[in-house]
């Protein structure tokens, strides 16, 4: 394939995993939320006071799935962009310094699930180096914007918005077979804006969500091209 790279435009899908992972701030203390105010629940065996520190926070990656579509323009001879819509799955889970009551639990729960299904549209810049013999390295790098297609009710005791801005960066390597390009990329996107939504609705324990000041959505793909 001597002269892919010439090809002003071309196409190709995507099949990758990903692990979703949370940048948080806390208030410290949570009196300082002017939000806050102590409300009493009868099950917990602790009642938070305006000078408690509650702190959340993803202690292990779980792996999801993501799959895409693949757009390229050839720019200059090392230079490509390219649009990348896809459909990512993936789980975060919130681990707290205190136990976590849901609506109607008569027990605590070890931790606070939240799932996402992400519809995905980067726009990357790709720099390609020289090609040596059926191998070229290249890095990326670029905006990207998700939007949350995931159902959020207003009893989640976490809420989030449903789109979030990030930047990108990444690097892979492209290796030539015979009828077709093949290519492995790692990807760090880092968020750009606060994903925390409004609390949950009274029935629900407030103060798991207003401990938080911002959640900030990063997220670790590494791809498998075809094109």
């Amino acid at each position: 394939m001597t002269t892919f790279d010439d090809k002003l435009i071309h196409f190709g899908f995507s099949l990758g995993i990903n692990t979703l992972d949370f940048g948080v701030t806390h208030y410290n203390p949570i009196g300082t939320n002017p939000e806050f105010s102590p409300t009493t629940w009868p099950l917990d065996k602790k009642q938070i006071a305006v000078g408690d520190y509650v702190r959340a926070d993803v202690s292990q990656l779980i792996p999801g799935f993501t799959v895409g579509i693949i757009s390229s323009l050839r720019l200059t001879k090392d230079l490509d962009l390219r649009f990348l819509p896809g459909l990512s799955f993936g789980e975060r889970q919130l681990f707290y310094n205190i136990p976590v009551w849901e609506k109607d639990s008569y027990q605590p729960l070890q931790y606070y699930s939240i799932k996402s299904t992400f519809l995905d549209f980067p726009l990357l810049l790709k720099y390609k180096a020289r090609r040596i013999n059926n191998d070229r390295p290249y890095i990326v790098f670029g905006p990207a914007y998700r939007q949350d297609i995931s159902r959020t009710g207003k009893e989640d005791l976490v809420r989030l918005k449903n789109g979030g801005f990030y930047a990108e960066i990444g690097a892979g390597w492209d290796h030539y077979f015979a009828f077709f390009r093949f290519s492995v990329e790692a990807k760090m996107s880092l968020g750009l804006n606060n994903i925390l939504g409004d609390p949950p609705g009274v029935s629900q324990r407030q103060y798991y969500s207003q401990a938080i000041k911002e959640l900030r959505s990063n997220i670790f793909t590494l791809s498998f091209h075809f094109e």
